[in-house]
C-alpha cells in the first residue's frame, strides 16, 4: 500500500478542532499567568521542525506563551524538569505545567514522595486523546494504527485536581488493549519461558541510561547503580550486570510507576520496559491492593513497614 492510499485509509480518532482547541486554551492560560506575574515560567511544548513533531519547551514571556501547542507529538512527560535532578528550576519561583493523565500521575508521585509542593505549581491539565506511538508515521493523524499502546487502555483522559483543563475531552472509540494482552502471555508463561524471555531481551541492553535519565521518579543525585565503592551493580554492558540493572530499577518502580512509557520510548534497543513496570505494579495491586494514582499518597507498600503486612510469602 502506498503511503498516499493509507493516509486515506486511516481514520482519525478526532478531527483537527480538537487540537486546535486544545492548543489555544494551553496558550490563553500561560499567556495570563505570565503576564499577571503568576508564574515565572511555563513548561509545555512546542512545535518541532519536523512535520507532526513536538518538543518541550519553557515559556517565560507571554510571546513565548503564544508559541506553545498541543499535538499528538506531545509525547514527553514533562514532570521530568521538576524533580530534584532539575531542582534549579524550583529557585526560579512558582511555574505552570502542562499536564496530560499520565503526567499527573507522575506529578501526584512526586508530591507523595515530597519532592514537589502543590502549591508551588500551577497545573493546566490537558483533556487528553492520546498521543503518537514511538514507531508511528507521524505524517499521518491520530488513529488506531499511530496512537501509543499505553494510551490504547489509558483511564486518565480527563485530568482531576488541576487548576484548568484545556479542551474537553472528545468521543473516544474501544480500542484493544495490546499491553494488557502483552502481559496476559507474559502471564501464561512457566516461570523458564519467562526467564528466558527477559534475558533475551536484557541481553540487547547497552547500558545507556537513557531509560533513568527520561524517568521522573529516577530524582537521586547519585543512582546506586552508578557507585563503585561499594560496587553495587556492574556497570558495563554484560548479562550479569544487565539483568540486576532491570530488576533494581523495576522493583525501585514498583507502585510509583506513571506509566508514562517514557522509558520504553527512549530506549534504543527496542526493551520493553514498560511492560516490565505493568507486570511490577500488577503485583503490587494483587498483594497490596495499591496502584499508582492522580492523587498524592505518602508511601507505597515497599516504603514502609506495618505490622499487618501480610507475611504469607516467607517460606
Amino acid at each position: 500500500m502506498t503511503n498516499t492510499a493509507q493516509k486515506l485509509d486511516t481514520i482519525p480518532l478526532v478531527d483537527s478542532g480538537y487540537w486546535s482547541s486544545v492548543t489555544e486554551a494551553i496558550r490563553t492560560e500561560a499567556e495570563r499567568l505570565l503576564s499577571s506575574g503568576e508564574v515565572t515560567a511555563v513548561i509545555g511544548y512546542r512545535a518541532g521542525r519536523r512535520s507532526g513533531t513536538a518538543l518541550p519547551a519553557i515559556a517565560t514571556s507571554p510571546e513565548q506563551a503564544r508559541e506553545l501547542v498541543f499535538s499528538p507529538g506531545c509525547v514527553n512527560n514533562l514532570a521530568l524538569y521538576l524533580t530534584k535532578a532539575k531542582k534549579d528550576v524550583a529557585k526560579k519561583g512558582k511555574v505552570a505545567i502542562v499536564a496530560k493523565g499520565c503526567d499527573l500521575k507522575a506529578l501526584a508521585g512526586l508530591m507523595g514522595e515530597s519532592q514537589l509542593k502543590r502549591e508551588e505549581l500551577v497545573i493546566i491539565g490537558v483533556a487528553c486523546a492520546g498521543v503518537y506511538g514511538a514507531s508511528a508515521d507521524r505524517s499521518l493523524p491520530l488513529s488506531e494504527e499511530t496512537i501509543a499502546r499505553k494510551c490504547r487502555e489509558c483511564t486518565v483522559h480527563a485530568p482531576e485536581g488541576v487548576d484548568l483543563t484545556a479542551g474537553s475531552v472528545p468521543a473516544l472509540p474501544q480500542l484493544s488493549p495490546e499491553e494488557a494482552e502483552e502481559l496476559a502471555r507474559l502471564e501464561a508463561m512457566t516461570p523458564r519461558e519467562r526467564w528466558a524471555f527477559w534475558t533475551e531481551h536484557f541481553s540487547r541492553c547497552v547500558r545507556c541510561m537513557a531509560c533513568r535519565q527520561v524517568c521522573p521518579f529516577c530524582y537521586c543525585e547519585q543512582c546506586y547503580c552508578d557507585r563503585n565503592r561499594p560496587q553495587g551493580v556492574e556497570t558495563s554492558p554484560r548479562p550479569a550486570g544487565n539483568t540486576a540493572w532491570h530488576i533494581v530499577r523495576g522493583m525501585h518502580l514498583a507502585g510509583r510507576c506513571a506509566g508514562c512509557a517514557e522509558c520504553e520510548r527512549a530506549c534504543p534497543m527496542d526493551i520493553p520496559l514498560n511492560l516490565l513496570n505493568r507486570k511490577m505494579a500488577q503485583e503490587l495491586k494483587e498483594l497490596y491492593g495499591h496502584e499508582a494514582g492522580i492523587a498524592p499518597k505518602e508511601k507505597g507498600p515497599l516504603a514502609e513497614y506495618r505490622e499487618d503486612d501480610d507475611q504469607s510469602f516467607i517460606k
